[in-house]
């Protein structure tokens, strides 16, 4: 294996480029006594002569030959690695794996994303959607390297490896129909005796209607259980009943429905929204600078 350092490789380039020790010496700013001396070090290192000293100049010998033409492979790969590096701190290359949930991707993470993509354009952010225990499987596996999550206060902790960054609340809100009578500031008691629309299964803002109504010892009239957010605003409009859920979930609504804001309630909890990491992961310039992206965008959402 050769014992060379880079800079001798460089020297070597220049010599023979150049076809003058003196040359090469000037063009690297060192002494021609110093470079004949790296020279012969490395020659006397190999046990072959690496440079034919003409009447004029030099030239390379065959062995010498042989060294330069792998130099210049290893030089060149250097300055693309270099580049590379260089565009990643420059926030012009990259990729990032985030994880995070749909009525955050809906709203807080597609906006962060079309400023991200505006202003890094070289950052390539891959997502995958999942629930929130996946979420921090994936992030702890290292198959993502941020993730976005929700937590309520009966939330189970994450793991301490888990760095959490608060990034805002998202309130508990009411959906109505559009001719709804009821207005922002009623109280949940107050509507107590509503038809319900609800997630199915055991879904978090299900939990979360059971819990806030147990808090006055009832139970909410369930009159239709939904896949998703966008069924609920469909059944809604139809006027089956009223529905409780995270502002994020409907930060783009139907016009046939209204976000009505519920008083405030110690039996109402909001839900907290983080940006999670790996504690022990460094992050790259291009993480960076999605999670200034998310900040941002969170900063600027009114439900936030």
């Amino acid at each position: 294996m050769l014992d060379a350092d880079l800079l001798t490789l460089r020297l070597l380039v220049a010599v023979a480029d150049r076809g003058s020790v003196t040359a090469a010496a000037e063009s690297m700013s060192m002494t021609p006594s110093a470079a004949s001396q790296r020279i012969t070090k490395f020659e006397s290192y190999l046990g072959l002569p690496l440079l034919e000293r003409l009447p004029r100049g030099v030239r390379t010998t065959e062995a010498g030959t042989i060294v330069v033409q792998h130099a210049r492979g290893m030089i060149r790969s250097l300055q693309a690695a270099a580049g590379q590096l260089g565009a990643m701190k420059a926030l012009e290359s990259g990729s990032v794996r985030l994880g995070s949930f749909p009525t955050v991707s809906s709203s807080l993470l597609s906006d962060a994303l079309k400023d991200a993509h505006a202003r890094w354009p070289g950052i390539d952010v891959i997502v995958r959607s999942a629930l929130r225990p996946r979420l921090i499987e994936m992030l702890t596996s290292g198959e993502i390297e941020l993730a976005l999550l929700w937590s309520y206060p009966w939330t189970p902790v994450t793991e301490p490896l888990i760095e959490l960054s608060p990034l805002g609340v998202d309130r508990t809100v009411l959906l109505v129909a559009a001719d709804s009578p009821l207005q922002d500031g009623v109280g949940l008691w107050e509507v107590a005796d509503s038809r319900w629309i609800i997630r199915n299964g055991d879904h978090p803002a299900s939990e979360l209607l059971d819990r806030s109504f147990s808090a006055f010892n009832a139970t909410p009239n369930v009159a239709y259980e939904a896949y998703d957010y966008q069924e609920i605003q469909a059944m809604v409009a139809a006027g089956v009943g009223v529905a409780m859920a995270p502002g994020l979930a409907l930060a783009h609504h139907r016009p046939d429905v209204r976000v009505v804001e519920l008083a405030p309630s110690p039996s109402l909890p909001e839900r907290s929204i983080y940006l999670a990491r790996l504690n022990r992961r460094e992050p790259s310039p291009a993480m960076r600078g999605v999670m200034i992206a998310l900040r941002d965008a969170a900063h600027q959402l009114r439900t936030l």
